[in-house]
C-alpha cells in the first residue's frame, strides 16, 4: 500500500468513493468542483496502482484542521488503509502548523485507536458554521467529535 497526495487524474475516483459513502449516509457528498478546488488537501491510498481510499484536511484556522471525507473501499477495510490515510493527514497538518486536529465521525473506536479522544462538538464552532449549518441531518446529528492534540 502506498499513501500519496491526490493528483488531478484522481478526481473521478475520489468523487466516486466519497459519494458512494454519501449515498449510504456515512459522509456528506462532495462535487467534482469541490474536490478539484481542494485537491492539494487530499491524500489517497493505492494498492497495486488502484486507489482504494481517500481523505482530506480542511483548515478551520492556522492551528486547527479537520480530517474529513475519509473513505476506504469495503474490500480493503480492516487492513490499516484508513489508519494510514489518517496518519498521513495528521503528519501533513502537523508539518503545516496544526496544533489540534479533529474529525466528526461515527467510527469512535477507529479514531481512538489512532490516539484521538472524544470532545464536545461545541468546541468547534468553526465547523458548525462552515459545514454543519448546511447539513440536512444537523438537528439529529449522531456524529461524535474526536480530537488529537499535536502541538
Amino acid at each position: 500500500m502506498r499513501i500519496r497526495p491526490a493528483h488531478p487524474g484522481d478526481i473521478p475516483i475520489l468523487y466516486a468513493i466519497v459519494n458512494e459513502y454519501a449515498r449510504r449516509g456515512w459522509l456528506l457528498p462532495r462535487s467534482v468542483e469541490e474536490i478539484a478546488t481542494t485537491l492539494p488537501d487530499w491524500m489517497v491510498a493505492e494498492v497495486e496502482g488502484r486507489i482504494v481510499g481517500c481523505g482530506s484536511l480542511v483548515w478551520m484556522s492556522p492551528t486547527l484542521a479537520e480530517i474529513r471525507s475519509l473513505a476506504v473501499e469495503e474490500a480493503y477495510q480492516g487492513n490499516g488503509v484508513g489508519g494510514a490515510i489518517v496518519q498521513a493527514l495528521v503528519e501533513r497538518a502537523r508539518s503545516a502548523g496544526a496544533r489540534t486536529i479533529f474529525a466528526l465521525t461515527r467510527a469512535v473506536p477507529f479514531f481512538e485507536r489512532l490516539g484521538f479522544t472524544v470532545a464536545e462538538r461545541d468546541r468547534f464552532p468553526e465547523k458548525v458554521w462552515r459545514d454543519c449549518i448546511h447539513c440536512p441531518l444537523r438537528e439529529r446529528c449522531d456524529e461524535v467529535a474526536m480530537v488529537l492534540q499535536v502541538g
